[in-house]
């Protein structure tokens, strides 16, 4: 579905945008092996592919389903790789962007399983498994955490006093004020919720049901503008 999505709107940002923000979980799963690439996405990857080789920057921030990444994506496809959260300027506006795994919650669990995935020592021995049964072992995994879940769907939104997210948010404001824009993937839900007069978050949806995303639209000056301005 992410391949249709960016196939078919391929036209349209390679015309316009400057740039362009992934901000994890694009992937099921995905590992990256030494001499190995997992089957599919060919049509995806190619995509992201003509779009740097046009100029178009496209970053890739890591989610909690393909953080197993070293330089393939940057080599071959050209793409900026994020391993953590990035505060951005963007065209006069401050950006908090991040995947959002981890963030604002005391889930011990999930804390415990993030940091066995972002071990180096065990992600060498994950890699000592033959990807026939390394990428059967992942897929399989984000198959049956998805089913743990109420009729297989994202919780809804749990407002402001119980999204992590929101929580994170708030609690960042209170010490980086300048930030006007929070984006965050991971929960997989629409939001749109402005914290304070100068601070909006935005949490992405998905690309698999919603196939939703945010733009940051931006006019450049008439040369008319332009003088005046001077």
């Amino acid at each position: 579905e992410i391949a249709s999505c960016l196939v078919g709107s391929e036209m349209c940002i390679r015309d316009r945008a400057e740039a362009v923000y992934l901000l994890g979980d694009i992937f099921d799963f995905w590992y990256e092996y030494k001499t190995a690439v997992p089957k599919g996405y060919t049509r995806l990857l190619g995509k992201i592919s003509e779009l740097t080789d046009l100029g178009v920057e496209v970053h890739f921030f890591y989610g909690n389903h393909d953080l197993w990444q070293h330089d393939y994506f940057e080599k071959e496809c050209g793409m900026i790789l994020h391993p953590h959260s990035e505060v951005v300027e963007l065209h006069g506006q401050t950006f908090y962007l991040s995947h959002g795994d981890g963030l604002g919650t005391d889930d011990k669990k999930f804390k415990f399983l993030r940091a066995i995935f972002h071990n180096a020592t065990c992600q060498r021995l994950f890699s000592a498994l033959h990807p026939r049964w390394g990428m059967a072992f992942g897929l399989e995994w984000a198959r049956r955490s998805r089913l743990k879940r109420e009729d297989g769907k994202e919780p809804p939104y749990q407002g402001e006093n119980n999204e992590s997210l929101v929580l994170f948010a708030k609690d960042y404001l209170k010490t980086h004020p300048d930030i006007n824009y929070f984006v965050f993937g991971h929960r997989h839900i629409e939001l749109d919720l402005m914290l304070s007069r100068t601070s909006r978050l935005l949490i992405l949806g998905d690309w698999i049901t919603l196939f939703s995303y945010a733009c940051l639209l931006y006019t450049s000056p008439s040369p008319r503008d332009k003088r005046q301005s001077r």
